[in-house]
């Protein structure tokens, strides 16, 4: 299909037939791109059963949060590369490149030995696949957004380029649904296995009864990965049916490319500080909001609340469907009354919400866990054997009493207070009136002091009330089917989870079409790829690790929700100060 250059004056025109097309197929290629890229994130908990076995579960948690989140870390980096290219090459091009190394990775990560099988490897391999997925998607958005907003209307850039926000939300409730549909069938359909401790040898139950993995565990959780391949066909057949924007054919045809984009666009102030406002004032809150709502929500209902994976998948994809029009809606809103007001104010809302929000998300989904947190619980522990226990490589061992105590309350979602003991003092739990004694990680009797300090320490729990037996959890929230979501208790979850959708809608629908306007189109690529995955990929990418890590310290299952807290208010604090108003009003078309 051919395009003719479009005149500036005939910028706010309809869009034609065939533009409509164009903005379909990419924002259809996108979603297959962010469905690559979310699996993993859905399936991180299962994915450290087999990669990081040797840890602690605790550690193993936060270690696979991480290796998800090393995709995000490298996304600026693919933003400068693919950014570049974009802007010296063409659209087009880019986009293949970025949907192929996408599309091969995820499928290289269903057919990845597993720990059991390649030791060391296996974990270091998937990192690096997550990294290269990483790359490709900080060259896909901007160049989506970029594709898009060169595309439409003058007066209707919001409307169009919120079809590319939502492709991000598709993608995650795609993979949900695959995941959904994978799961009820293999569990369905075969056996389960016995599970794997670090040395690959059947794991034992306290009461000698082998653990069991579900099949969906053991070995239906690469099916989706695999599948992906079939996506990646779609993908390329739909990129290559699209042709160059026309904004950057009239660019080349006239001779006003960029030579050095990315010097042009951070070499000096007068751009790099449009980036740099563009990432506190904007992308910093929109990404921790936006993580919180989907990403961090999910984790946090799996395991924080203890919902099982096939129901918290559920309810969230429920939410998703419920709130994805949140994304047309804020985006046609943003081309009447502006951008800003509207990101701005979801920041400042999910500041002001969200501890009762996840408040009253535990008392719905779990009411015997929130009525548990009244029991105190107090760890007497010196200080010097207390570690922030944060593990980036996954390699620390945090082995003295204190850690393992509070790391033991962390996994059962235990809310506790920290009290100083005398140097050298072994920590001890109390769990009301019971007071149970740790033990040191690195005695020869280690092993055997775990054990008893697990079974005195369930106990105490359970006695206060503590869901530790999932199978006496009868008020905890679970779902049967997709559709078994009719009870008040189900409903009201799912509303919970469409708010933080909404919220997510707010900050994120905007944003695309605000950052295109802030930057000429010699340099657009380049200059709004780099500041949306610096705050996407790493503000946002780290939350979850982030979060987890600082709830385990402060002994509070609520306490990481600061983290995005506070990037929010800095947003709305910056961004009212420094980020222009009426961008929405601005001729991109006519700006080289």
């Amino acid at each position: 299909m051919a395009y003719a250059t479009p005149d500036v004056r005939d910028r706010s025109r309809p869009m034609t037939r065939e533009e409509k097309k164009v903005i379909l197929a990419s924002s259809a290629g996108t979603i297959f791109e962010w469905y690559d890229f979310y699996l993993y994130g859905s399936l991180a908990a299962t994915i450290g059963l087999h990669f990081f076995t040797p840890y602690p579960e605790a550690t193993r948690g936060v270690f696979a949060l991480l290796a998800f989140a090393a995709g995000f870390i490298v996304r600026p980096f693919g933003a400068l590369v693919f950014g570049m290219l974009g802007d010296l090459i063409g659209r087009k091009y880019t986009f293949l490149m970025t949907i192929l190394i996408m599309g091969l990775s995820t499928f290289i990560v269903g057919m990845l030995p597993s720990y059991y099988s390649w030791g060391m490897a296996a974990p270091i391999i998937l990192i690096a696949l997550r990294m290269l997925q990483g790359l490709a998607l900080g060259g896909e958005y901007g160049g989506a957004a970029v594709y898009v907003a060169e595309h439409a209307p003058q007066n209707q850039r919001g409307y169009f380029t919120s079809f590319i926000q939502t492709t991000a939300t598709l993608g995650l409730l795609l993979s949900l649904i695959v995941i959904l549909v994978v799961q009820g069938y293999v569990n369905g359909a075969y056996d389960p296995t016995p599970a794997l401790d670090a040395e690959g040898l059947p794991k034992m139950l306290a009461d000698g009864t082998p653990e069991m993995w579900t099949p969906f565990q053991a070995w239906g959780w690469r099916i989706p990965f695999l599948g992906s391949i079939l996506l990646l066909l779609v993908s390329l057949y739909i990129r290559l049916q699209m042709n160059e924007s026309p904004a950057f054919k009239k660019m080349k045809e006239e001779g006003a490319q960029s030579k050095a984009p990315l010097r042009e666009a951070f070499g000096n102030w007068r751009n790099g500080k449009i980036a740099l406002i563009a990432l506190l004032g904007l992308t910093a809150g929109q990404a921790v909001v936006w993580y919180s709502g989907q990403f961090y929500a999910l984790f946090f209902v799996q395991n924080v609340i203890k919902i099982d994976s096939f129901s918290a998948n559920v309810f969230v994809a429920w939410s998703l469907i419920l709130g994805t029009y949140g994304f047309i809606f804020f985006g046609r809103l943003s081309d009447k009354i502006g951008r800003k007001p509207i990101i701005l104010g979801g920041c400042l809302l999910a500041a002001i919400t969200y501890f009762p929000v996840f408040g009253l998300l535990t008392k719905t989904a779990n009411p015997m866990l929130a009525h548990a947190h009244e029991t105190a619980i107090t760890v007497t522990a010196d200080p010097a054997d207390c570690s922030f226990q944060f593990n980036p490589v996954g390699t620390a061992k945090f082995t003295t009493s204190c850690d393992i105590v509070k790391s033991a309350l962390t996994g059962r979602s235990a809310n506790s207070d920290t009290v100083d003991a005398a140097a050298g003092t072994l920590a001890t739990v109390q769990v009301g009136d019971t007071v149970i004694q740790g033990y040191d990680g690195k005695a020869e009797n280690a092993a055997d002091e775990k054990k008893r300090f697990d079974a005195e320490l369930n106990a105490a729990l359970t006695e206060a009330g503590y869901p530790i037996n999932a199978a006496d959890n009868t008020t905890i929230a679970k779902a049967n089917h997709f559709l078994d979501i009719f009870s008040a208790q189900k409903i009201t979850i799912v509303l919970i989870l469409t708010y933080l959708i909404i919220l997510v809608t707010m900050v994120y629908g905007p944003i695309a079409a605000m950052l295109v306007e802030l930057y000429p189109t010699r340099i657009r690529y380049s200059g709004l790829s780099l500041p949306y995955h610096i705050g996407n990929g790493w503000f946002g990418g780290l939350l979850p690790a982030t979060a987890f890590a600082i709830s385990a310290q402060s002994g509070n299952i609520y306490a990481g929700l600061w983290y995005a807290i506070v990037v929010a208010v800095m947003t709305v604090v910056i961004g009212t100060l420094f980020v222009p108003n009426g961008t929405h009003k601005k001729d991109i078309f006519a700006d080289q």
